[in-house]
């Protein structure tokens, strides 16, 4: 009977708005000679180094599927049984180095940690870039915290979710693993609240709305992202949106994500005709509204200016918490680029 091999189809990921993956580890198909066993037992003798106790964690989690469904601890396994066994945490081809470095952070207790993230900050290391980022800084305070959280279970604790490297707001992390468990499981199943303010170009007609397009990578472009119509390829995204104010030429916007994928609301806007401001990934780094007058342009290069990344900020993010079982939620107040990028099309609209 060939075991499988551990890690045998890991999911692609990478820096993104919102990522609420659940990263699939080991594919199993029974024996058909295989007699009936409890799945925990059987699982444990199929994955290395790891518990009875783990494994029926996992399962009550519903992050074992059997055939495509949950299933209980008791369940035993039939021949020719599909399993699936996914994680939470996506396996990480680097350790995490502890760094020291200023962390704003929102709010905090013994399960998670709210951070509120500046503009210009990676969240995670990536091929190339291994330091400097804010799982790094979180390592190193954790560790203050706690010195037996070493460098080998450090990636087990902490991201649930990620944001833009130029994208600025609020940002939750797990400090234990019963907390890891149970965000990962909310943002799986949708029922994060995440609220994010935006600045994009154009007048959007109508005062609310709902965009609908699977997400997928860029067929010719590997590194973006494009909006595809259902079933064609990609995910399923839904972004919800309302107006805050309009400025003639750009409007401000509030997005509520209902599913989370990589550049979900940037993809989702420029799907619409309505970029990000300053995006220069989806076409929001020039003029894409507005009349031809170099006044004009100078105006809105000096508002390129004063913001130099895409207008998006993570504003509200709230959840159940892990133990208490209380909902939470949080709110942060635009960083300055914004609020002067706003203040200042608010008073070009004003004089004209």
């Amino acid at each position: 009977m060939a075991k499988l091999a551990k890690n045998s189809k890991i999911d692609e990921v990478t820096e993104s708005d919102v990522s609420e993956e659940l990263y699939e580890r080991l594919q199993i198909r029974v024996d058909k000679g295989q007699e009936p066993v409890r799945i925990d037992k059987f699982l444990v003798q199929r994955i290395e180094k790891v518990t009875r106790n783990k494994i029926q964690k996992a399962i009550e989690a519903g992050r074992v599927l059997v055939n495509s469904k949950p299933v209980q601890p008791n369940y035993k396994t039939r021949a020719s049984d599909e399993i699936i066994v996914y994680s939470d945490i996506e396996t990480q081809g680097e350790q995490i180095r502890p760094e020291k470095m200023p962390l704003d952070i929102f709010y905090e207790d013994q399960e998670v940690l709210i951070i509120n993230k500046p503009a210009g900050l990676v969240v995670h290391p990536a091929s190339g870039n291994y330091s400097g980022t804010l799982i790094n800084g979180v390592a190193y305070y954790l560790q203050q915290q706690n010195s037996q959280i070493n460098e080998e279970i450090l990636p087990r604790f902490g991201l649930v979710h990620r944001i833009d490297k130029n994208t600025s707001g609020l940002m939750v992390l797990a400090k234990t693993e019963q907390a890891v468990t149970s965000l990962a499981r909310q943002f799986f199943d949708h029922t994060v609240i995440r609220h994010y303010v935006a600045l994009v170009w154009g007048d959007i007609p109508s005062e609310q709305g709902t965009v609908k397009a699977h997400i997928g990578r860029h067929l010719r472009f590997r590194k973006l992202f494009d909006a595809y119509p259902e079933g064609d390829h990609g995910k399923e995204a839904i972004t919800h949106y309302n107006v805050l104010e309009r400025f003639n030429y750009v409007t401000l916007v509030q997005c509520t994500l209902e599913t989370g994928r990589t550049h979900q609301i940037r993809v989702h806007m420029q799907h619409i005709g309505h970029p990000l401001f300053n995006d220069e990934t989806y076409g929001g780094d020039k003029v894409v509204k507005g009349t031809v007058f170099s006044k004009y342009k100078q105006f809105v290069e000096n508002c390129f200016g004063i913001c130099p990344r895409q207008a998006l900020h993570a504003k509200t993010i709230g959840f159940v918490h892990p133990t208490s079982q209380k909902q939470m939620l949080f709110e942060s107040e635009l960083p300055n680029d914004m609020k002067r990028l706003i203040e200042k099309w608010r008073a070009y609209v004003n004089r004209n």
